[in-house]
Protein backbone atom coordinates (compact mmCIF):
# COMPACT_ATOMS: atom_id res chain seq x y z
CA UNK A 1 0.00 0.00 0.00
CA UNK A 2 1.32 3.46 -0.92
CA UNK A 3 1.13 5.93 1.58
CA UNK A 4 2.35 9.83 1.63
CA UNK A 5 4.84 10.39 4.50
CA UNK A 6 5.37 14.54 4.93
CA UNK A 7 8.52 15.02 6.81
CA UNK A 8 8.69 17.66 9.78
CA UNK A 9 8.63 21.30 8.27
CA UNK A 10 11.55 22.52 10.15
CA UNK A 11 9.82 26.66 10.54
CA UNK A 12 7.21 25.58 12.88
CA UNK A 13 8.17 26.56 15.58
CA UNK A 14 9.02 29.59 14.29
CA UNK A 15 6.57 31.97 16.05
CA UNK A 16 8.08 30.82 19.21
CA UNK A 17 11.41 31.25 19.22
CA UNK A 18 11.53 34.15 16.46
CA UNK A 19 13.12 34.15 12.79
CA UNK A 20 17.20 34.18 13.38
CA UNK A 21 18.51 37.07 12.51
CA UNK A 22 21.39 35.60 10.25
CA UNK A 23 20.12 32.81 7.81
CA UNK A 24 22.88 31.12 6.01
CA UNK A 25 22.68 31.90 1.94
CA UNK A 26 20.95 29.07 -0.05
CA UNK A 27 20.47 26.94 3.19
CA UNK A 28 17.21 25.65 1.75
CA UNK A 29 19.32 23.77 -0.33
CA UNK A 30 19.84 22.08 2.72
CA UNK A 31 16.33 21.42 3.78
CA UNK A 32 15.04 20.13 0.45
CA UNK A 33 14.54 16.88 2.32
CA UNK A 34 11.52 18.83 3.83
CA UNK A 35 9.98 19.00 0.82
CA UNK A 36 10.39 15.56 -0.55
CA UNK A 37 8.02 13.09 -0.49
CA UNK A 38 8.52 9.47 1.14
CA UNK A 39 7.02 6.48 -0.24
CA UNK A 40 6.03 3.50 2.00
CA UNK A 41 6.24 0.09 0.60
CA UNK A 42 5.83 -2.60 2.54
CA UNK A 43 7.89 -1.47 5.20
CA UNK A 44 10.35 -0.53 2.82
CA UNK A 45 11.34 3.78 2.43
CA UNK A 46 12.42 5.65 -0.52
CA UNK A 47 12.34 9.07 -1.23
CA UNK A 48 11.07 10.94 -4.63
CA UNK A 49 13.66 14.02 -4.51
CA UNK A 50 10.84 16.80 -6.27
CA UNK A 51 13.79 18.22 -8.78
CA UNK A 52 10.59 18.75 -11.56
CA UNK A 53 9.97 22.32 -9.66
CA UNK A 54 13.54 23.55 -10.00
CA UNK A 55 14.30 22.16 -13.49
CA UNK A 56 13.10 25.71 -14.50
CA UNK A 57 15.39 27.56 -11.92
CA UNK A 58 18.13 25.34 -12.83
CA UNK A 59 17.71 25.88 -16.90
CA UNK A 60 17.90 29.46 -16.38
CA UNK A 61 20.65 29.82 -13.96
CA UNK A 62 22.46 28.14 -17.12
CA UNK A 63 21.52 30.41 -19.61
CA UNK A 64 22.09 33.41 -18.01
CA UNK A 65 25.47 31.92 -16.51
CA UNK A 66 26.22 31.21 -20.21
CA UNK A 67 25.15 34.65 -21.66
CA UNK A 68 27.84 36.35 -18.53
CA UNK A 69 30.55 33.66 -19.21
CA UNK A 70 30.04 34.82 -23.34
CA UNK A 71 29.36 38.76 -22.45
CA UNK A 72 32.17 38.78 -19.97
CA UNK A 73 35.08 37.20 -23.13
CA UNK A 74 33.50 39.80 -25.59
CA UNK A 75 33.66 42.81 -23.68
CA UNK A 76 37.48 41.95 -23.06
CA UNK A 77 37.94 41.34 -26.76
CA UNK A 78 35.86 44.29 -28.46
CA UNK A 79 36.95 47.97 -28.31
CA UNK A 80 39.50 50.01 -30.13
CA UNK A 81 42.23 47.82 -29.71
CA UNK A 82 41.08 44.38 -30.11
CA UNK A 83 42.06 41.23 -28.28
CA UNK A 84 41.48 37.73 -29.75
CA UNK A 85 40.99 34.93 -27.94
CA UNK A 86 44.17 33.47 -28.29
CA UNK A 87 45.83 36.06 -26.67
CA UNK A 88 43.82 36.00 -24.03
CA UNK A 89 44.87 32.62 -23.21
CA UNK A 90 48.23 33.51 -23.56
CA UNK A 91 48.28 36.20 -21.44
CA UNK A 92 46.34 34.18 -19.03
CA UNK A 93 49.38 31.45 -19.63
CA UNK A 94 52.34 33.03 -19.38
CA UNK A 95 52.42 32.89 -23.52
CA UNK A 96 54.16 35.67 -26.13
CA UNK A 97 52.18 38.85 -26.76
CA UNK A 98 52.58 42.33 -27.12
CA UNK A 99 53.62 44.44 -24.52
CA UNK A 100 50.60 46.79 -25.38
CA UNK A 101 47.92 43.85 -26.00
CA UNK A 102 49.11 42.81 -22.47
CA UNK A 103 48.71 46.38 -20.81
CA UNK A 104 45.19 46.76 -22.71
CA UNK A 105 44.26 43.40 -20.78
CA UNK A 106 45.16 44.51 -17.97
CA UNK A 107 44.81 47.76 -17.50
CA UNK A 108 41.84 49.09 -19.19
CA UNK A 109 39.51 45.95 -20.55
CA UNK A 110 39.98 43.44 -17.54
CA UNK A 111 38.64 46.04 -14.96
CA UNK A 112 36.19 47.55 -16.69
CA UNK A 113 34.57 44.21 -17.24
CA UNK A 114 34.68 43.08 -14.06
CA UNK A 115 33.14 46.27 -12.73
CA UNK A 116 30.49 46.00 -15.60
CA UNK A 117 29.95 41.94 -13.50
CA UNK A 118 29.82 43.88 -10.14
CA UNK A 119 27.67 46.74 -11.09
CA UNK A 120 24.96 44.50 -12.63
CA UNK A 121 25.01 41.97 -10.00
CA UNK A 122 25.05 44.73 -7.09
CA UNK A 123 22.27 46.96 -8.74
CA UNK A 124 19.80 43.94 -9.92
CA UNK A 125 20.00 42.03 -6.77
CA UNK A 126 19.84 45.80 -5.06
CA UNK A 127 16.60 46.39 -6.95
CA UNK A 128 15.42 42.72 -6.02
CA UNK A 129 15.81 43.72 -2.56
CA UNK A 130 14.17 47.20 -2.86
CA UNK A 131 10.57 45.33 -4.90
CA UNK A 132 10.12 42.71 -2.82
CA UNK A 133 10.60 44.92 0.92
CA UNK A 134 8.22 47.86 -0.32
CA UNK A 135 6.46 45.09 -2.11
CA UNK A 136 6.16 47.42 -4.99
CA UNK A 137 7.32 46.15 -8.54
CA UNK A 138 8.34 49.72 -10.02
CA UNK A 139 10.82 49.98 -6.70
CA UNK A 140 14.51 50.82 -7.62
CA UNK A 141 17.53 51.45 -5.61
CA UNK A 142 16.85 55.04 -5.86
CA UNK A 143 13.23 54.48 -3.93
CA UNK A 144 15.24 55.96 -0.66
CA UNK A 145 17.40 58.60 -1.82
CA UNK A 146 20.31 56.66 -2.58
CA UNK A 147 20.92 57.42 -6.36
CA UNK A 148 20.02 61.19 -5.08
CA UNK A 149 22.17 61.64 -2.76
CA UNK A 150 25.13 59.99 -4.83
CA UNK A 151 24.32 62.79 -7.43
CA UNK A 152 24.44 65.32 -4.35
CA UNK A 153 27.61 64.71 -3.29
CA UNK A 154 28.99 63.81 -6.66
CA UNK A 155 27.94 67.27 -7.67
CA UNK A 156 29.81 69.14 -4.75
CA UNK A 157 32.61 67.47 -5.06
CA UNK A 158 32.79 68.59 -9.27
CA UNK A 159 32.59 71.75 -8.31
CA UNK A 160 35.00 72.26 -4.84
CA UNK A 161 38.07 73.37 -6.28
CA UNK A 162 40.99 71.09 -6.16
CA UNK A 163 38.60 67.82 -6.19
CA UNK A 164 40.03 64.73 -8.75
CA UNK A 165 38.24 61.73 -9.60
CA UNK A 166 39.10 59.91 -6.42
CA UNK A 167 37.53 62.95 -4.14
CA UNK A 168 34.18 62.90 -6.90
CA UNK A 169 33.75 59.44 -6.00
CA UNK A 170 34.22 59.53 -2.44
CA UNK A 171 31.56 62.13 -2.31
CA UNK A 172 28.97 60.49 -4.63
CA UNK A 173 29.85 57.45 -1.64
CA UNK A 174 29.47 59.52 1.09
CA UNK A 175 26.34 61.63 -0.61
CA UNK A 176 24.40 57.71 -0.49
CA UNK A 177 25.36 57.04 2.71
CA UNK A 178 24.17 60.26 4.32
CA UNK A 179 20.94 60.39 2.20
CA UNK A 180 19.74 56.92 3.63
CA UNK A 181 20.73 58.17 6.96
CA UNK A 182 18.51 61.17 6.26
CA UNK A 183 15.56 58.65 5.36
CA UNK A 184 16.21 57.20 8.70
CA UNK A 185 15.95 60.04 10.94
CA UNK A 186 13.18 61.18 9.56
CA UNK A 187 11.41 57.71 9.80
CA UNK A 188 12.55 57.73 13.34
CA UNK A 189 11.09 61.05 14.08
CA UNK A 190 7.92 60.26 12.91
CA UNK A 191 7.30 57.13 14.95
CA UNK A 192 5.63 55.39 11.85
CA UNK A 193 7.93 52.34 10.98
CA UNK A 194 6.22 51.21 8.19
CA UNK A 195 6.83 50.81 4.16
CA UNK A 196 4.98 53.68 3.37
CA UNK A 197 7.19 55.91 5.63
CA UNK A 198 10.64 54.71 4.51
CA UNK A 199 9.14 55.46 0.73
CA UNK A 200 7.82 59.41 1.95
CA UNK A 201 10.99 59.91 3.89
CA UNK A 202 12.67 59.12 0.68
CA UNK A 203 10.69 61.22 -1.91
CA UNK A 204 11.49 63.58 0.74
CA UNK A 205 15.36 63.26 0.25
CA UNK A 206 15.72 62.72 -3.00
CA UNK A 207 13.54 66.13 -3.99
CA UNK A 208 15.73 67.73 -1.43
CA UNK A 209 18.70 66.90 -3.00
CA UNK A 210 17.99 67.62 -6.66
CA UNK A 211 16.75 70.63 -5.35
CA UNK A 212 20.49 71.58 -4.38
CA UNK A 213 21.81 69.96 -7.26
CA UNK A 214 19.90 72.11 -9.76
CA UNK A 215 21.76 75.88 -7.52
CA UNK A 216 24.85 73.66 -8.16
CA UNK A 217 24.28 73.78 -11.75
CA UNK A 218 23.07 77.30 -11.56
CA UNK A 219 26.66 78.45 -10.10
CA UNK A 220 28.79 76.11 -11.42
CA UNK A 221 30.92 76.80 -14.54
CA UNK A 222 29.54 76.33 -17.89
CA UNK A 223 32.54 75.13 -19.60
CA UNK A 224 33.43 72.42 -17.36
CA UNK A 225 31.94 71.65 -14.10
CA UNK A 226 28.32 71.67 -15.35
CA UNK A 227 29.57 69.55 -18.25
CA UNK A 228 31.08 67.26 -15.66
CA UNK A 229 27.80 67.07 -13.63
CA UNK A 230 25.45 66.04 -16.66
CA UNK A 231 28.37 63.60 -17.68
CA UNK A 232 28.49 61.73 -14.07
CA UNK A 233 24.53 61.10 -13.79
CA UNK A 234 24.58 59.23 -17.26
CA UNK A 235 27.09 56.52 -16.25
CA UNK A 236 30.50 55.14 -17.58
CA UNK A 237 33.26 52.97 -17.19
CA UNK A 238 35.20 54.88 -19.49
CA UNK A 239 37.53 55.76 -16.38
CA UNK A 240 37.10 52.46 -14.09
CA UNK A 241 40.67 51.38 -13.20
CA UNK A 242 41.95 48.23 -11.46
CA UNK A 243 42.73 50.57 -8.18
CA UNK A 244 39.37 52.04 -8.41
CA UNK A 245 37.35 48.30 -8.44
CA UNK A 246 39.31 47.31 -5.63
CA UNK A 247 39.30 50.34 -3.37
CA UNK A 248 35.26 50.11 -3.14
CA UNK A 249 35.48 45.75 -3.73
CA UNK A 250 34.92 45.33 0.27
CA UNK A 251 31.80 47.60 0.82
CA UNK A 252 30.81 45.79 -2.55
CA UNK A 253 31.64 42.29 -0.42
CA UNK A 254 29.92 43.38 2.49
CA UNK A 255 26.55 44.66 0.81
CA UNK A 256 26.09 41.70 -1.46
CA UNK A 257 26.95 38.73 0.26
CA UNK A 258 25.51 40.53 3.52
CA UNK A 259 21.91 40.92 1.70
CA UNK A 260 22.21 36.69 1.08
CA UNK A 261 23.05 35.97 4.51
CA UNK A 262 19.55 38.05 5.22
CA UNK A 263 17.57 36.27 2.16
CA UNK A 264 15.37 34.46 4.36
CA UNK A 265 14.46 37.65 6.54
CA UNK A 266 13.87 39.48 3.01
CA UNK A 267 11.33 37.29 1.79
CA UNK A 268 9.48 37.60 5.41
CA UNK A 269 9.63 41.95 4.75
CA UNK A 270 7.43 40.75 1.59
CA UNK A 271 4.78 39.83 3.62
CA UNK A 272 2.18 41.90 5.67
CA UNK A 273 3.70 43.73 8.58
CA UNK A 274 1.29 41.97 11.01
CA UNK A 275 2.07 38.48 9.67
CA UNK A 276 5.85 39.66 10.01
CA UNK A 277 5.23 40.55 14.00
CA UNK A 278 3.11 37.20 14.22
CA UNK A 279 6.40 35.42 12.73
CA UNK A 280 8.22 36.93 15.04
CA UNK A 281 10.11 39.48 13.33
CA UNK A 282 12.06 42.76 14.40
CA UNK A 283 11.10 44.63 11.85
CA UNK A 284 12.55 47.91 12.43
CA UNK A 285 16.43 45.92 13.32
CA UNK A 286 16.19 43.85 10.24
CA UNK A 287 14.47 46.68 8.07
CA UNK A 288 17.13 49.36 9.09
CA UNK A 289 20.39 46.43 8.18
CA UNK A 290 18.74 45.14 5.02
CA UNK A 291 18.39 49.02 4.06
CA UNK A 292 21.63 49.70 5.32
CA UNK A 293 23.42 46.62 3.63
CA UNK A 294 21.85 47.85 0.11
CA UNK A 295 22.59 51.05 0.70
CA UNK A 296 26.35 50.18 1.12
CA UNK A 297 25.93 48.28 -2.15
CA UNK A 298 24.41 50.80 -4.45
CA UNK A 299 26.58 53.51 -3.14
CA UNK A 300 30.16 51.44 -3.98
CA UNK A 301 28.72 51.36 -7.48
CA UNK A 302 27.27 54.41 -8.46
CA UNK A 303 30.32 56.23 -6.67
CA UNK A 304 32.75 54.85 -9.39
CA UNK A 305 30.17 54.03 -12.64
CA UNK A 306 27.94 57.25 -11.85
CA UNK A 307 23.94 56.49 -11.86
CA UNK A 308 23.31 53.85 -14.27
CA UNK A 309 19.74 53.25 -15.11
CA UNK A 310 16.85 50.54 -14.99
CA UNK A 311 19.06 47.95 -14.44
CA UNK A 312 17.85 47.31 -10.78
CA UNK A 313 13.98 47.49 -11.95
CA UNK A 314 14.37 45.55 -15.04
CA UNK A 315 17.10 42.49 -14.19
CA UNK A 316 14.26 41.53 -11.22
CA UNK A 317 11.22 41.50 -13.21
CA UNK A 318 13.16 39.21 -15.84
CA UNK A 319 14.56 36.90 -13.39
CA UNK A 320 10.54 36.48 -12.43
CA UNK A 321 9.29 36.18 -15.52
CA UNK A 322 12.02 33.38 -16.29
CA UNK A 323 11.42 31.28 -13.26
CA UNK A 324 7.94 32.59 -12.08
CA UNK A 325 8.45 32.58 -8.10
CA UNK A 326 9.60 35.09 -5.53
CA UNK A 327 12.32 33.87 -3.40
CA UNK A 328 15.81 33.77 -2.89
CA UNK A 329 16.22 31.89 -6.53
CA UNK A 330 14.85 35.44 -7.71
CA UNK A 331 17.49 37.15 -6.11
CA UNK A 332 20.42 34.90 -7.70
CA UNK A 333 19.25 35.06 -11.04
CA UNK A 334 18.31 39.00 -10.62
CA UNK A 335 21.93 39.69 -9.59
CA UNK A 336 23.42 37.38 -12.89
CA UNK A 337 20.56 39.14 -15.21
CA UNK A 338 22.12 42.30 -14.21
CA UNK A 339 25.14 41.48 -14.28
CA UNK A 340 24.20 40.13 -18.13
CA UNK A 341 23.06 43.15 -19.10
CA UNK A 342 25.15 45.28 -18.36
CA UNK A 343 28.11 43.61 -19.74
CA UNK A 344 25.50 44.20 -23.32
CA UNK A 345 24.95 47.84 -22.99
CA UNK A 346 28.83 48.33 -22.38
CA UNK A 347 29.78 46.50 -25.31
CA UNK A 348 27.29 48.99 -26.89
CA UNK A 349 28.72 51.56 -25.64
CA UNK A 350 31.85 51.14 -26.84
CA UNK A 351 31.42 49.73 -30.29
CA UNK A 352 28.77 52.53 -31.33
CA UNK A 353 31.27 55.09 -30.79
CA UNK A 354 34.93 55.51 -30.60
CA UNK A 355 34.98 57.70 -27.51
CA UNK A 356 32.17 55.60 -25.73
CA UNK A 357 28.59 56.26 -25.00
CA UNK A 358 27.48 57.10 -21.57
CA UNK A 359 26.27 53.41 -20.64
CA UNK A 360 22.35 54.83 -19.21
CA UNK A 361 21.81 55.51 -23.14
CA UNK A 362 22.41 51.61 -23.48
CA UNK A 363 20.87 50.61 -20.66
CA UNK A 364 17.43 52.67 -20.95
CA UNK A 365 16.91 51.78 -24.53
CA UNK A 366 17.06 48.33 -23.36
CA UNK A 367 14.96 48.67 -20.27
CA UNK A 368 12.14 50.37 -22.27
CA UNK A 369 11.27 47.98 -24.22
CA UNK A 370 11.31 45.26 -21.44
CA UNK A 371 9.20 47.42 -19.57
CA UNK A 372 6.78 47.86 -22.05
CA UNK A 373 6.58 44.26 -22.81
CA UNK A 374 6.31 43.54 -19.21
CA UNK A 375 2.94 45.69 -19.29
CA UNK A 376 1.74 43.86 -22.64
CA UNK A 377 1.93 40.94 -20.73
CA UNK A 378 -0.04 42.28 -17.02
CA UNK A 379 -2.32 43.73 -19.15
CA UNK A 380 -3.07 40.17 -20.62
CA UNK A 381 -2.76 38.84 -17.07
CA UNK A 382 0.31 36.41 -18.14
CA UNK A 383 2.50 37.73 -15.30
Amino acid sequence: MLRWIKQPDPSLDTAERGIPFFYPPFAFLRHMRYNKPTVELEGDTMQEPMLQNRKPVIRSYWLVGACIAVGFIASICIGNYPISIREIISILTGGEVSALTRKVFFTLRLPRTCMGVMAGAGLGVAGSVYQMIFRNPLASPDIIGVSSGANLGAAIAIVSVGIGVGGIALGAFAGGLLAVAFVMLLVQATRANTTATYVLAGIVISAVAKSVIMLLKYYADSESNLAAIEYWTMGSFAGVTASKVLSILPFWLIGFVGLFLLHRQVGLLSLNEEECRTLGVRLYRVRLTVLTLSTLLVASIVSITGLISFIGLIAPHIARMMIKRENTDTMVLSAMVGAAVMLVADIFARSLYAGGLPISILTTIIGVPVLVYFMCKRKEGKV
